[in-house]
């Protein structure tokens, strides 16, 4: 039978030409055909719930803005069927714990020894993870978007602030820092001027972001308990990360910056407090010298936020690259820079506290 004969009437006595008499017999009903097949029944919708069709119709139209999700933070669920019951959705971490916890525990055993048996060996510890820092940050910086930030002046300019700011002081370390920001822009001279701003604009911020903050570390160092007062900025700094991701993946259910980092929640923002915050008492009282519980307290609500800022801060980075790690050195965490998150902006912050609660000696 022709397409065209599903549009007529009923009844209508509509044959097509060129065709005899329909067959007779009970096998074919000229009144039953014509209902073979039925339009399908639509429910009735509420007046609200039209503009949420437009809305998710719109949205599967242009797909969702990049960063929303990640695949390991939010796993596609598969469609189940009314007669097949959905398989409830399992939380992964998204890494390798295994291989994560033992390159953890390994730069663990390197920074402990590093830190208690020769403190000139740290500062070498914080200038290779300065360099390896720049050199991954500049690499994607060309990679995702063109921009040439010199490696050379600033891996150089870098090793320099942070020796700078454990043998001169916090003066000896700004000083490093313009003379790393006006190598960059002397060095970017030699090439071609198309894209010179960006590149020195960069490259001024890397300085600034890597190895300027880290230095922090390094005049921390310096005061007779600098061991300590390190070992305590690490330990807060991996508390406040443990915390939060610990609370967050068992009880996180309210996005924290859900453009920025879908996997963080405000209760994982709660479990780092919390945890820094406990772990800060218990180090000011007993492993700083005049250190009381109170200012511990305030210590790790202080990690905290800077931990948490600067891990967001990060992303936003990584987000708008448009990259996942900013390397793959480290096995179960991603690059260096992965790891630095939430140490640089932390530096800056525990030893400024640090100097107004027990002084800088």
């Amino acid at each position: 039978m022709n397409d065209s004969s599903w549009g007529a009437p009923a009844g209508s006595g509509y044959r097509e030409p060129h065709q005899g008499p329909a067959p007779a017999g009970p096998a074919y009903d000229g009144r039953q055909a014509a209902q073979t097949r039925p339009m399908p029944i639509v429910p009735d919708v509420p007046a609200g719930d039209h503009q949420d069709d437009h809305d998710r119709g719109a949205a599967h139209r242009s797909g969702p803005p990049f960063g929303a999700e990640t695949p390991n933070e939010h796993p596609q669920e598969p469609m189940s069927s009314p007669s097949q019951p959905a398989t409830p959705k399992k939380k992964t971490a998204g890494r390798d714990l295994g291989a994560a916890i033992g390159v953890g525990l390994g730069l663990g055993a390197v920074i402990i020894a590093s830190l208690f048996i020769w403190k000139a060996a740290f500062v070498g510890v914080i200038a290779v993870a300065v360099v390896v820092g720049l050199w991954e940050l500049t690499s994607r910086l060309q990679e995702r978007k063109g921009i040439k930030a010199p490696l050379v002046p600033l891996a150089v300019g870098g090793t320099a602030m942070v020796v700078a700011g454990y043998v001169r002081g916090a003066e000896g370390a700004w000083v490093a820092m313009a003379l790393t920001a006006l190598a960059v822009l002397v060095w970017r001279m030699t090439e071609p001027p198309e894209g010179y701003l960006k590149d020195v604009t960069a490259g001024v911020f890397a300085a600034f972001y890597v190895p300027f903050l880290a230095t922090f570390v390094a005049l921390m160092l310096t005061a007779d308990d600098g061991p300590q007062r390190v070992l305590m900025f690490l330990v807060l700094t991996v508390v406040s990360d443990t915390g939060a991701y610990a609370i967050g993946w068992r009880f996180g259910k309210h996005k924290l910056a859900p453009r920025i980092s879908p996997g963080k929640t405000r209760e994982g923002l709660l479990g780092a407090v919390a945890f820094a915050m406990g772990a800060g008492a218990l180090c000011m009282q007993f492993l700083i010298e005049d250190g009381t519980w109170w200012q511990g307290l305030v210590l790790g609500l202080a990690v905290a936020a800077s931990a948490t800022l600067g891990d967001l801060g990060e992303s936003m980075i990584k987000r708008d690259l448009g990259i996942k790690d900013m390397g793959t050195l480290l096995p179960g965490h991603g690059g260096i820079m992965d790891r630095l998150d939430s140490l640089l902006p932390t530096a800056p912050v525990v030893w400024l506290l640090l100097v107004i609660f027990v002084g800088t000696t």
